[in-house]
Protein backbone atom coordinates (compact mmCIF):
# COMPACT_ATOMS: atom_id res chain seq x y z
CA UNK A 1 0.00 0.00 0.00
CA UNK A 2 1.08 3.19 -0.84
CA UNK A 3 2.16 5.90 1.97
CA UNK A 4 1.82 9.80 1.05
CA UNK A 5 4.76 12.01 2.82
CA UNK A 6 4.10 15.57 3.46
CA UNK A 7 7.64 17.47 3.61
CA UNK A 8 5.94 20.66 5.00
CA UNK A 9 3.75 21.17 8.27
CA UNK A 10 0.62 22.22 6.22
CA UNK A 11 -0.78 22.39 2.48
CA UNK A 12 -4.12 22.64 1.06
CA UNK A 13 -4.90 20.66 -1.83
CA UNK A 14 -8.28 21.97 -3.67
CA UNK A 15 -9.47 20.39 -7.08
CA UNK A 16 -12.14 18.82 -8.84
CA UNK A 17 -12.15 15.22 -10.23
CA UNK A 18 -15.03 13.25 -11.84
CA UNK A 19 -12.65 9.70 -11.06
CA UNK A 20 -10.28 9.37 -8.44
CA UNK A 21 -6.97 8.76 -9.68
CA UNK A 22 -5.04 7.48 -6.16
CA UNK A 23 -4.61 4.15 -5.36
CA UNK A 24 -5.21 3.19 -1.59
CA UNK A 25 -2.77 4.81 0.35
CA UNK A 26 -2.00 6.06 3.78
CA UNK A 27 -0.49 9.09 5.02
CA UNK A 28 2.18 10.27 7.58
CA UNK A 29 -0.09 13.14 8.07
CA UNK A 30 -3.39 14.12 9.05
CA UNK A 31 -5.84 15.31 6.63
CA UNK A 32 -9.36 17.16 6.99
CA UNK A 33 -11.41 16.60 3.61
CA UNK A 34 -14.26 18.79 2.64
CA UNK A 35 -16.29 18.01 -0.02
CA UNK A 36 -17.43 20.75 -1.40
CA UNK A 37 -19.74 19.71 -4.23
CA UNK A 38 -20.92 16.09 -6.24
CA UNK A 39 -20.90 12.62 -4.64
CA UNK A 40 -19.68 9.11 -3.98
CA UNK A 41 -18.75 6.88 -1.65
CA UNK A 42 -15.19 7.12 0.50
CA UNK A 43 -13.82 4.44 1.59
CA UNK A 44 -11.92 4.36 5.08
CA UNK A 45 -9.92 1.45 6.56
CA UNK A 46 -12.48 -0.85 4.60
CA UNK A 47 -15.88 0.36 5.56
CA UNK A 48 -18.18 2.64 2.88
CA UNK A 49 -19.76 5.97 3.10
CA UNK A 50 -22.00 7.59 1.06
CA UNK A 51 -20.49 11.29 0.92
CA UNK A 52 -22.51 14.67 -0.05
CA UNK A 53 -21.90 18.47 -0.30
CA UNK A 54 -20.60 19.87 3.02
CA UNK A 55 -19.72 16.38 4.15
CA UNK A 56 -16.04 16.72 6.30
CA UNK A 57 -13.40 13.96 6.98
CA UNK A 58 -11.02 13.47 9.31
CA UNK A 59 -8.46 10.80 9.06
CA UNK A 60 -5.29 10.46 10.91
CA UNK A 61 -1.46 8.59 9.58
CA UNK A 62 -2.80 5.06 9.75
CA UNK A 63 -6.11 4.97 8.35
CA UNK A 64 -6.24 4.31 4.61
CA UNK A 65 -8.73 5.43 2.17
CA UNK A 66 -10.04 6.06 -1.12
CA UNK A 67 -13.10 7.44 -2.89
CA UNK A 68 -15.56 6.53 -5.58
CA UNK A 69 -17.06 9.00 -7.41
CA UNK A 70 -20.87 9.20 -8.88
CA UNK A 71 -20.53 13.39 -9.55
CA UNK A 72 -18.06 15.39 -10.62
CA UNK A 73 -16.91 16.24 -7.01
CA UNK A 74 -14.90 19.16 -6.02
CA UNK A 75 -12.66 18.58 -3.01
CA UNK A 76 -10.46 20.42 -0.42
CA UNK A 77 -7.77 19.07 1.63
CA UNK A 78 -5.92 20.08 4.26
CA UNK A 79 -2.98 18.49 5.10
CA UNK A 80 -0.67 19.09 8.39
CA UNK A 81 1.66 17.52 10.48
CA UNK A 82 1.23 17.38 14.47
CA UNK A 83 3.53 20.76 14.76
CA UNK A 84 0.63 22.47 13.36
CA UNK A 85 -0.63 22.17 17.10
CA UNK A 86 2.23 20.82 19.23
CA UNK A 87 3.72 24.25 18.67
CA UNK A 88 0.90 26.18 19.62
CA UNK A 89 -0.08 24.39 22.72
CA UNK A 90 1.37 26.05 26.09
CA UNK A 91 2.23 23.35 28.85
CA UNK A 92 -0.48 24.87 31.04
CA UNK A 93 -3.05 24.45 28.55
CA UNK A 94 -4.16 20.83 29.74
CA UNK A 95 -7.74 21.50 28.44
CA UNK A 96 -6.52 22.26 24.88
CA UNK A 97 -3.79 19.38 25.11
CA UNK A 98 -6.33 17.07 25.68
CA UNK A 99 -8.99 17.91 22.97
CA UNK A 100 -6.12 17.64 20.43
CA UNK A 101 -4.93 14.57 21.54
CA UNK A 102 -8.38 12.51 22.15
CA UNK A 103 -9.47 14.35 18.22
CA UNK A 104 -6.25 13.21 16.45
CA UNK A 105 -6.05 9.71 17.74
CA UNK A 106 -9.37 8.87 17.85
CA UNK A 107 -10.19 5.97 15.12
CA UNK A 108 -12.21 7.20 12.39
CA UNK A 109 -12.73 4.11 10.66
CA UNK A 110 -16.33 3.98 12.39
CA UNK A 111 -17.37 6.83 11.27
CA UNK A 112 -18.34 9.14 7.93
CA UNK A 113 -18.67 12.56 7.86
CA UNK A 114 -17.68 14.16 11.16
CA UNK A 115 -20.53 17.21 11.03
CA UNK A 116 -23.53 16.94 10.13
CA UNK A 117 -25.47 20.27 11.83
CA UNK A 118 -25.85 22.57 8.52
CA UNK A 119 -24.28 25.52 10.85
CA UNK A 120 -21.98 23.63 11.94
CA UNK A 121 -21.08 22.76 8.43
CA UNK A 122 -21.31 26.58 7.85
CA UNK A 123 -18.99 28.26 10.12
CA UNK A 124 -16.01 25.25 9.39
CA UNK A 125 -16.73 26.25 5.43
CA UNK A 126 -16.06 29.95 6.30
CA UNK A 127 -12.92 29.10 8.25
CA UNK A 128 -11.93 27.28 5.25
CA UNK A 129 -12.56 30.15 3.02
CA UNK A 130 -10.52 32.68 4.93
CA UNK A 131 -7.72 30.09 5.16
CA UNK A 132 -7.48 29.63 1.81
CA UNK A 133 -7.34 33.10 0.79
CA UNK A 134 -4.58 34.17 3.60
CA UNK A 135 -3.00 30.67 1.97
CA UNK A 136 -2.37 32.62 -1.26
CA UNK A 137 0.04 35.05 0.70
CA UNK A 138 1.95 32.63 2.88
CA UNK A 139 5.32 34.42 3.02
CA UNK A 140 3.50 37.83 4.81
CA UNK A 141 4.87 37.60 8.42
CA UNK A 142 1.17 37.28 9.53
CA UNK A 143 0.14 33.99 7.62
CA UNK A 144 1.32 31.58 10.26
CA UNK A 145 -0.17 33.22 13.48
CA UNK A 146 -3.48 33.44 11.01
CA UNK A 147 -3.29 29.83 9.61
CA UNK A 148 -3.03 28.66 13.54
CA UNK A 149 -5.66 30.55 14.94
CA UNK A 150 -7.81 28.91 12.07
CA UNK A 151 -6.50 25.90 12.26
CA UNK A 152 -7.03 25.69 16.26
CA UNK A 153 -10.94 26.91 15.73
CA UNK A 154 -11.21 24.02 13.01
CA UNK A 155 -10.20 21.36 15.06
CA UNK A 156 -12.41 22.85 18.17
CA UNK A 157 -15.29 22.66 16.34
CA UNK A 158 -14.60 19.21 15.10
CA UNK A 159 -13.93 18.11 18.18
CA UNK A 160 -16.85 19.65 19.54
CA UNK A 161 -18.83 17.93 16.88
CA UNK A 162 -16.99 14.26 17.23
CA UNK A 163 -17.49 13.78 20.79
CA UNK A 164 -21.25 14.51 20.65
CA UNK A 165 -21.80 11.77 17.88
CA UNK A 166 -22.22 7.71 18.45
CA UNK A 167 -20.30 6.26 15.75
CA UNK A 168 -22.38 4.85 12.66
CA UNK A 169 -21.58 1.29 13.87
CA UNK A 170 -20.37 0.61 17.34
CA UNK A 171 -16.43 -0.50 17.79
CA UNK A 172 -16.58 -3.68 19.12
CA UNK A 173 -14.31 -4.77 22.13
CA UNK A 174 -13.24 -7.80 20.18
CA UNK A 175 -12.72 -6.02 16.95
CA UNK A 176 -9.44 -5.09 15.52
CA UNK A 177 -10.51 -1.40 15.04
CA UNK A 178 -10.64 -1.49 19.01
CA UNK A 179 -6.71 -2.58 19.23
CA UNK A 180 -6.09 0.19 16.48
CA UNK A 181 -7.88 2.45 18.84
CA UNK A 182 -6.44 1.13 21.49
CA UNK A 183 -2.97 1.42 20.72
CA UNK A 184 -3.32 4.92 19.12
CA UNK A 185 -4.83 6.05 22.46
CA UNK A 186 -1.92 4.87 24.59
CA UNK A 187 1.39 4.91 21.85
CA UNK A 188 3.24 6.87 24.60
CA UNK A 189 2.80 4.39 27.47
CA UNK A 190 5.21 1.47 26.33
CA UNK A 191 3.85 -0.78 28.87
CA UNK A 192 0.34 -0.79 27.91
CA UNK A 193 1.11 -1.93 24.54
CA UNK A 194 2.67 -5.75 25.44
CA UNK A 195 1.36 -8.12 23.78
CA UNK A 196 0.63 -10.07 27.37
CA UNK A 197 -0.98 -6.38 28.37
CA UNK A 198 -3.16 -6.49 25.26
CA UNK A 199 -3.76 -9.47 25.52
CA UNK A 200 -5.55 -9.20 29.04
CA UNK A 201 -7.57 -6.32 27.89
CA UNK A 202 -8.93 -7.93 25.22
CA UNK A 203 -9.51 -10.85 26.76
CA UNK A 204 -7.38 -13.04 24.20
CA UNK A 205 -4.58 -15.73 24.59
CA UNK A 206 -1.45 -13.95 24.19
CA UNK A 207 -0.59 -16.09 21.15
CA UNK A 208 -3.97 -15.44 19.73
CA UNK A 209 -4.04 -11.65 19.68
CA UNK A 210 -1.34 -11.46 17.67
CA UNK A 211 -2.84 -13.76 15.12
CA UNK A 212 -6.09 -12.47 15.09
CA UNK A 213 -4.38 -8.65 14.51
CA UNK A 214 -1.98 -10.23 11.60
CA UNK A 215 -4.78 -11.80 9.80
CA UNK A 216 -7.02 -8.44 9.89
CA UNK A 217 -4.16 -6.03 9.09
CA UNK A 218 -1.75 -7.33 7.19
CA UNK A 219 1.24 -7.01 9.79
CA UNK A 220 2.33 -8.41 13.48
CA UNK A 221 1.35 -6.10 16.51
CA UNK A 222 4.88 -5.22 17.08
CA UNK A 223 5.49 -4.08 14.10
CA UNK A 224 2.19 -1.91 13.62
CA UNK A 225 3.40 -0.42 17.02
CA UNK A 226 6.77 0.71 16.30
CA UNK A 227 6.07 1.65 13.00
CA UNK A 228 2.96 3.88 14.34
CA UNK A 229 5.38 4.95 17.23
CA UNK A 230 8.11 5.73 15.30
CA UNK A 231 6.36 7.77 12.06
CA UNK A 232 5.27 10.24 15.21
CA UNK A 233 8.69 10.34 16.34
CA UNK A 234 9.60 11.60 12.85
CA UNK A 235 7.23 14.22 13.07
CA UNK A 236 8.67 15.15 16.37
CA UNK A 237 12.14 15.39 15.13
CA UNK A 238 11.25 17.60 11.98
CA UNK A 239 8.62 19.68 13.21
CA UNK A 240 9.27 20.63 16.89
CA UNK A 241 11.55 22.18 18.76
CA UNK A 242 11.90 19.27 21.84
CA UNK A 243 15.44 17.58 22.23
CA UNK A 244 15.86 14.25 21.51
CA UNK A 245 15.72 13.60 25.41
CA UNK A 246 12.61 14.69 25.21
CA UNK A 247 11.37 13.03 22.69
CA UNK A 248 12.55 9.65 23.96
CA UNK A 249 10.65 10.69 27.26
CA UNK A 250 7.41 11.66 25.38
CA UNK A 251 7.26 8.31 24.27
CA UNK A 252 8.31 6.41 27.50
CA UNK A 253 12.15 5.68 26.82
CA UNK A 254 13.81 5.63 30.22
CA UNK A 255 17.05 5.17 27.92
CA UNK A 256 18.01 7.76 25.52
CA UNK A 257 20.31 5.21 23.66
CA UNK A 258 18.03 2.95 23.45
CA UNK A 259 15.43 4.97 21.91
CA UNK A 260 18.20 5.93 19.23
CA UNK A 261 19.21 2.63 18.27
CA UNK A 262 15.64 1.74 17.93
CA UNK A 263 15.09 4.51 15.54
CA UNK A 264 18.30 4.06 13.53
CA UNK A 265 17.07 0.28 13.33
CA UNK A 266 13.61 1.95 11.61
CA UNK A 267 14.80 4.51 9.75
CA UNK A 268 18.04 3.59 9.06
CA UNK A 269 19.76 6.44 10.64
CA UNK A 270 20.15 8.68 13.80
CA UNK A 271 17.53 10.90 15.51
CA UNK A 272 20.18 13.51 14.99
CA UNK A 273 21.17 12.96 11.48
CA UNK A 274 17.11 12.38 10.60
CA UNK A 275 16.36 16.00 11.93
CA UNK A 276 19.21 17.58 9.45
CA UNK A 277 17.46 16.28 6.56
CA UNK A 278 16.23 18.81 4.13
Amino acid sequence: MKRYILHTPFSIYHFEATQWVHSVHKHTYFEIIFILKGNGTHNINGNKFRYAEGDIFLLGPEDYHHFEIDEITEFCFIRFNESIYTNQIEEKDHNWQQIMKTLLYTSSQSRGTIVHDKNERKKLHHLLWVLEEESENQQSQYFETIRNSIMRSMMIILARNLFGQSPTSPVLKDSVEAILLYIKQHIYNPSELTIEHLADVFNYAPDYISIFFKKHTGESLKQYITKHKMKLIEARLLFSQLTISEIADEFGYTDESHFCKQFKKFTGSTPTAFRKRD
